[in-house]
């Protein structure tokens, strides 16, 4: 099976602990054994992600924190960095956008995955901020210098992603064969134990949604994207 992408660097941005393994869990993995080295930029830490009321939003927070730190070692994710934002509360605006930005050119990603903000109904006001902010910070911000330029006086300079791919789209136009990372897959979000507490229902309906994905393109399990090239 030849590589999904010839590109080295890759970047996940997402809103939540258990959004990438949800939406690219299984192509983070497919990425990670091509030797693709992939940071996680992973913006709340889930600090209100529960019914339970005999926890602090703190102690959720370090909770989902090291649930993450263990899917990531099962995914093969070489960083995360966490900027542990207020869940629930991210609005995209330019001191979001700027964090981002720094992220981008401390790290020069190749390509940049992240949510679809631009898909009918999508729900979460956290993914809608985050797809589009990161977005935005692709493109045109890292790459011009006079965008925050006290950047530059850090020694971060510009940067042109080559490649945006957005999951959860409604229009996706990469199909990455996952059957081989499906299991590391389901196993990253087994980590995510005060989310999940049934992982048999839920890997039968993750296996059903990759099955159907994959049948769009006669693959057996996939997960697809919708590709925006900045770079050639």
């Amino acid at each position: 099976m030849s590589d999904v992408t010839p590109h080295r660097r890759i970047m996940v941005v997402v809103a939540h602990p258990d959004d990438m393994e949800f939406g690219a869990g299984g192509t983070v993995a497919r990425l990670a054994r091509e030797g693709k080295e992939i940071v996680l930029v992973q913006c709340t830490s889930g600090d209100k992600g529960t019914n339970r009321r005999d926890l602090t939003p703190e102690e959720l927070a370090r909770e989902r924190e090291d649930e993450e730190r263990e899917a990531c070692r099962r995914l093969g994710v070489s960083e995360i960095v966490f900027l542990r934002m207020p869940d629930g509360e991210l609005m995209p605006d330019l001191a979001f956008r700027e964090r981002i930005v720094r992220q981008i050119r401390a790290y020069r990603p190749d390509i940049v995955i992240t949510h679809d903000p631009f898909r009918p109904y999508a729900l979460h006001p956290d993914h809608r901020a985050v797809g589009i902010t990161t977005i935005d910070a692709v493109y045109p911000t890292a790459r011009d210098p006079l965008y925050f330029p006290q950047h530059l006086a850090e020694g971060l300079e510009p940067h042109k992603v080559a490649e945006l791919w957005l999951f959860g789209t409604q229009y996706p136009d990469l199909y990455v064969d996952i059957s081989e990372t499906l299991d590391l897959k389901i196993a990253a979000l087994a980590a995510h134990q005060s989310q999940i507490h049934d992982i048999e229902e839920l890997a039968q309906r993750v296996r059903e949604r990759a099955a159907e994905i994959g049948a769009e393109r006669g693959l057996r399990y996939a997960e697809a994207f919708k590709v925006i090239t900045l770079r050639r």
